[in-house]
């Protein structure tokens, strides 16, 4: 994985207006799921009710890309991300040292299980950074790749999670279950 170091993490594809990424959207138990790449790696997937939605989102975000849709470019990578086979997708992705620490931490749990915001900030040597640690999963802009459903509340609870805390639940009781790839996929649902 490839994650830059940037303050702004999607400055440098604002800036490039040539700048292009495609797209191609599935649906699965968890809802639609949008994954965006440039030539790369993954830099989005989003997950949601309507892939509409889920485009205009990336439209909006960047504004100056040439989106295209391209199921046929990027459907091994989602397909391998569906799988829970996420090691095998490149991303493209920017973000401060500290995200890139969090992010790299939260890869290394496995599926089934789950960490406390706290348990990843004391793995980082930060134990007073619980909180840091929340706002970098609530940034990190490739769910399911960046596994950010798996850090829960002190109290065990699920907590929040910026694809709506249903999902949340899905996902972690899928993972519990011992099936590693998100619920419900079918290879026709791709376009």
């Amino acid at each position: 994985m490839a994650i830059g170091r940037r303050k702004d993490p999607v400055a440098r594809l604002r800036v490039h207006p040539d700048r292009r990424i495609w797209y191609a959207t599935a649906r699965s138990g968890a809802g639609t799921v949008l994954m965006a790449a440039t030539q790369r790696g993954v830099c989005r997937v989003y997950l949601g009710d309507r892939a509409s939605d889920l485009l205009r989102r990336l439209r909006t975000e960047f504004p100056h890309a040439r989106v295209r849709r391209d199921a046929q470019r990027l459907g091994p990578w989602l397909r391998a991300c569906l799988d829970g086979r996420v090691g095998e997708v490149p991303l493209d992705l920017r973000a401060t040292g500290f995200q890139r620490k969090v992010w790299e931490a939260l890869q290394l749990i496995p599926p089934g299980q789950r960490r406390t915001y706290g348990e990843v900030a004391r793995g980082l040597g930060r134990p007073g950074a619980a909180r840091a640690v929340a706002r970098a999963c609530a940034a990190n802009p490739v769910a399911l790749l960046i596994p950010c459903h798996r850090v829960v509340r002190s109290d065990g609870s699920p907590g929040g999670y910026r694809w709506g805390s249903e999902r949340k639940r899905v996902l972690l009781e899928q993972e519990a279950a011992g099936l590693h790839r998100v619920p419900f996929w079918s290879r026709s649902a791709l376009s």
